[in-house]
Order: structure tokens, then sequence, then C-alpha cells
């Protein structure tokens, strides 16, 4: 009886002890579990082909992890563009209203607010680790995948760190785990232990086994950005490099064996007036060593680029370097930049600028639009032979010659006074009646203020016929022409300011 008695209490206390150690764990489980949240969003994207209209409205999930201040965390591609966006607790229930306060999408990062604060009354932020996690370290992703519409969590892990690029022009640490990581994962986070390392943003459909983590050091910097209310985005260089292992490089050079580091091949400013000069040297990034495949130590184990040392070094917008010059070691200071012009830029969340003019739709040449190259060989290469400029200028800066690039976003709408004439889709304008076209805001300005009774219109490109158009009237069929292709207005909101404001002439 005694023995029976004996296990019985033996047993009550092992497994209230058993209870004891499992508690907390459950309890940092339950809490990591509410913190993450599944999105909603309903994005309108642009339309670089039809410029006058948005895109049909497109529905997709993510994931997003409450931080602190009353925030979500999630991938700026979740919500880009997004004209609705909504927030649901693990436990389901009701959607909540929340809205973009924040957005980087060359980091790919956003952060939203909800319209109802009671939501974060009982849910605690996740602890973000400090430290970058180390390579076998096993990861945890949480988050609301397609295929079902609970909570999912996926193991795996740490692959390899890298700093690589993301989205032109903006580059960054990224984190590979081998933990799967599907659509709607985007904007989850990813746990070692119970402190959150990142933020799932993306995998690779081709291959087995890999995904992305966008950093906590990368989240940290983009918070630390926005916390004036405005993203200003990375501190980056854009000079071009290349390494110092050939023996002749060196020679031509005269720089002897020991010395390690990057030549300087192309700067990127042209200026006389700036730091860095054609074959340079570089061989330090603040107290950086930079080896002959420009890399630096991240830590004992891992290289990175050395282009990551400009987010740690950068004081007052310049980095310091060390560079050899004529056999001589100098200390420099280079400006920085988040971004380069660029003759053809990207729309970054915007729309496109347009201008109908009778039957002809101008925009202005964004990155956007010039996608419609992707996977079509035979435009590729017909536009290559013609060189033109929406392929030969891709990487020149703007200058006061040119702006921006003005295009023929649309093909014709069906018109008399086009009768004859090839289509022009995706032709660069260069002349109207010989004078050169600055700017789709240029072009505007010398069609109001014409006098000629026709416009001779010429194209950048090496053959291909102009076009030759009665002004006044190409003037009068312009309503007629929207009215019939239903179109509200001849321009976007900053053109027909132009178009409608006093000639200066």
């Amino acid at each position: 009886m005694k023995f029976i008695l004996l296990m019985v209490v033996a047993g009550f206390l092992i497994c209230n002890s058993a209870a004891s150690q499992t508690t907390p764990k459950t309890a940092r489980i339950v809490q990591l579990e509410g913190a993450v949240v599944k999105i909603f969003s309903t994005a309108r994207a642009p339309d670089p082909f039809k410029p006058w209209q948005k895109s049909a409205p497109s529905e997709s999930t993510g994931s997003g992890v409450i931080i602190e201040g009353n925030r979500i965390l999630t991938n700026a591609h979740v919500v880009n563009y997004a004209s609705k966006v909504e927030v649901r607790a693990k436990e389901g229930g009701d959607k909540l209203s929340a809205k973009v306060i924040a957005i980087a999408r060359g980091i790919d990062l956003a952060v939203l607010e909800l319209e109802d604060n009671t939501f974060f009354a009982n849910r605690l932020e996740p602890k973000r680790a400090n430290l970058l996690p180390e390579v076998k370290d096993e990861v945890l992703v949480y988050g609301y995948p397609l295929g079902g519409d609970s909570l999912s969590i996926t193991k795996g892990i740490v692959s390899r760190l890298e700093f690589v690029s993301y989205n032109f022009p903006t580059a960054g640490l990224r984190i590979q785990v081998d933990a799967s990581i599907n659509p709607g994962n985007s904007g989850g986070p990813v746990f070692a232990g119970d402190k959150m390392i990142g933020l799932a943003f993306a995998n690779v459909p081709s291959g087995q086994n890999i995904g992305y983590i966008i950093p906590n050091e990368e989240i940290e910097l983009f918070l630390k950005d926005i916390a004036d209310g405005q993203y200003d985005g990375k501190p980056a260089m854009f000079d071009d490099f290349q390494t110092l292992e050939n023996p002749s490089l060196r020679s031509f050079l005269k720089i002897d064996k020991s010395v390690r580091g990057m030549v300087l091949q192309r700067p990127a400013v042209k200026s006389a007036d700036y730091p860095l000069k054609e074959w340079d040297v570089l061989t330090q990034i603040g107290n950086a060593a930079i080896d002959n495949q420009g890399m630096v130590p991240l830590r004992f184990d891992t290289q990175v680029r050395f282009q990551y040392m400009v987010q740690k070094f950068t004081k007052n917008g310049k980095v310091p370097l060390t560079v050899i010059r004529d056999g001589k070691t100098i200390e420099i200071e280079v400006p920085v930049m988040a971004s380069r012009p660029r003759l053809i830029g990207s729309l970054q969340g915007g729309y496109p600028s347009y201008f109908i003019y009778g039957p002809i739709v101008f925009s202005r040449a964004t990155l956007e639009f010039r996608s419609f190259f992707n996977g079509n060989a035979g435009a590729l290469n017909s536009f290559a032979f013609n060189a033109q400029p929406l392929l030969t200028r891709v990487a020149d800066e703007p200058s006061p010659d040119r702006e921006d690039l003005v295009v023929v976003s649309s093909p014709f709408f069906p018109h008399k006074l086009v009768s004859g004439y090839d289509n022009r889709f995706g032709a660069v304008v260069y002349s109207v009646n010989n004078t050169p076209v600055k700017s789709l805001r240029h072009l505007v300005e010398i069609l109001r203020d014409m006098k000629d009774e026709l416009v001779v219109l010429k194209f950048d490109q090496r053959s291909g016929e102009s076009i030759v158009l009665p002004h006044a009237q190409v003037m009068q069929s312009t309503e007629a022409i929207l009215a019939d292709n239903g179109i509200r207005f001849q321009a976007s909101s900053e053109l027909m300011a132009v178009w409608n404001s006093p000639s200066a002439k």
C-alpha cells in the first residue's frame, strides 16, 4: 500500500515538474504565434501601355509581424500599389482595416498601422536578435502561405549570409535558409529560438529548399530611417571596380604583391572634384581591409562584398576610404547616395505620366514600360539593330539636354490622321519641328505653343519613318478620340496643368 502511495506521489511530482517546465515554453510559443498576422491586399498596379488607366484590381495575401509602436512589419511587395489593406489575427475573426505608413521598395519592407489599436492590447511584439545568426543555426518560419488558412510553421537551418542586390539599385544583407517559404509567407517573421532574426521575403521557384530572409540589421536601418516620417533610402557607392588579381594589371599600377584591394574602373561622378579617380586601388573601407576579390570579413567564418561596409561606416553622407594613388597611400571621404539618377527610371510606386495628342499617346520611358522586351527576342533584336535608346541609353544619367525619354506608349488610336503610317509603339521622340525634345514636359510645352500649320515628329533611331500631322486637325480630333476610347483626361494631372498654363512666349 505504501509502495502504491509512493508511486502516486512520485507520479504527481513528475507531472507537476514537467508542467512547470513546459508551461513557460508554451507561453512563449503562444506569444510568438499571436504576433503573426495574415495580410489581405487589393492592389491596382499601373498599366504602362495604357497610362491613362490602372490595371484591374488583383487580390493577394501575405504575412506580417507586430513590432513596437502598435505597428505591423511586412514586405513592400505584399502591399505595393494596395488600394485596400486588411489584417487578421491567428485566432481568426474580423479583418481589420490597415494603411501603409512607410514603404521601402528597394529593400522590400513596409510598415502598417491599424485603424483600431485595441488589436494590440493583449499582444506583444517579439524580441529581435541583435546579432546575425550563424550558418547551421535552426530557424522557424512563421506565416500564412497558400494551401491553407491557418498559421504555418516550417523548420530549417541557415545556409549562408550574403550582401546582394535586392531591387535595383538597393543592396543589403540576405540570409538564405532551407526552410520552406512559399507565396503568402512573404512578410512573416523568422525565429531562432524565441528571438526574431528577420523577415521572410522570397524563394527560388526553380531551386529546392532555397528561401531568403531580410535580417534584423536591414530592418533596424529601415525603422531608423522612417523615424522622422520619411524614407530616405540606404547609402551606397555606385562606382565600378575590378579585381586586383592579374599580374599585368599590378605591373601597370606599380603595385607590390603584398597590396590587396580593388581597382576603380569608373568613378560614379565625372566631376573633377570627386574624391575617387580612375585606377585608384581601394584597400580599406573604414577600418575593414578589402581583399583582391572585393570581400571583407563579416565575422570569422563569413565574408561579404565590401560595399556592405558603406552602411556601417557612413557618417554625415560620406564614407571613409583608404586608396593607393600613384604609389602613395591616401585617406579620402567619398559622398554616398541612396540612388543614382537614370534617364530611364522606375515608377517607384507612382503611376505613369502621359499626354494624348490626337491619336498618339506620349509617356515617359520607365523600366516598367521596357518590360515588353521580356521574353520578346524579336523586339529586342529589332530595337538593338535600330540603336533604339530604350536599349542603348538604359544606364545613362539625365542631362540638361535630355531629362527623360519620351515614348509612344500605346498603339495609335484608329483615326484617319495617322492613315498610312506604321505603328510607332515604343518609338522614342527625338524632335518636334526640329526642336530636340528634352522631356515629356518639354514636349507638351512645344505642342502647346505650336504656331506652325504642320507638326513633324522625328524619332530617335537608325531608321523608321517620321510623322507629319496637321496641328489644328489634331487639336480638334482629340476630344472625340478621348470620348470614343472612354478616356476621362487628356493628360496626367501635372501635364494637364502645363497644357492649360499660359504660353511662355
